[in-house]
């Protein structure tokens, strides 16, 4: 009798098994670690902040809210859910290249739109520029910014999904009716557009992340699709 090691999940899905593993301990690391500080070293900050780090553009991708448990839970989940259906689809090395790529191409995105949410942002506090103190609140902005979540990497795999399986039917929890993922996917992108370029006080949510990493992840997609590749390296 051949031996079967690991759960279920490690045997079919290596790379989400150990995609889920690895952000738990990056977790556990910024919760327990002390004398030196985990997420301000691994959290994307802006280019021009003293904190930046070019490979923050990668382990950002592996980090979150230390005090939000439910950021986690909920960005593991949903890697688990559709995460396993296209790591089986496309294989564990293609699946794996998809989504440090789309985690990567969110980070520059991100660092894209700082200035932008900045000004969104100023802005609903009832600053506009030119009046004392717009400016240096937008550096303050700027130079405190941190960015950190597997939410842009996890965007390209819905992106995907819905390019590929257009029609499995989803529910929203605020909705109970399904709704076709060719139709799920866009319209949760049109509120995370809405909510991005109307920055209000008081939500910390990387909506460029999102958006970035789900149109990376539709054009590369897109892009493996028309050139049929069977594997990407």
């Amino acid at each position: 009798m051949a031996y079967r090691y690991g759960n279920s999940i490690q045997r079919e899905t290596p790379a989400v098994f150990y995609l889920l593993v690895i952000n738990v301990l990056v977790y556990m690391a910024q919760r327990l670690i002390t004398g030196f500080n985990v997420t301000e070293w691994g959290a994307l900050h802006y280019f021009k902040s003293p904190g930046f780090r070019p490979v923050q553009f990668i382990t950002n991708i592996f980090m979150h809210d230390p005090d939000n448990f439910f950021h986690l839970a909920f960005n593991m989940f949903t890697l688990w859910m559709f995460g396993s259906i296209l790591e089986k689809f496309w294989g564990s090395q293609k699946f794996l290249n998809f989504y440090i790529i789309c985690g990567i191409g969110a980070s520059i995105i991100i660092e894209l739109s700082i200035p932008f949410s900045g000004q969104q942002l100023i802005k609903s506090l009832g600053e506009l520029p030119g009046q004392p103190g717009y400016a240096a609140d937008l550096e303050t902005y700027k130079m405190q910014y941190e960015a950190l979540g597997a939410s842009g990497a996890i965007m390209g795999l819905l992106a995907a999904f819905a390019y590929l399986f257009p029609n499995t039917e989803m529910m929203m929890i605020f909705i109970p009716i399904p709704i076709k993922a060719k139709y799920f996917i866009p319209l949760y992108m049109l509120i995370e557009l809405f909510q991005g370029v109307h920055q209000f006080q008081g939500d910390n949510v990387g909506h460029f992340a999102h958006l970035g990493g789900a149109l990376i992840g539709f054009l590369l997609v897109l892009f493996w699709n028309k050139s049929d590749r069977k594997t990407f390296y």
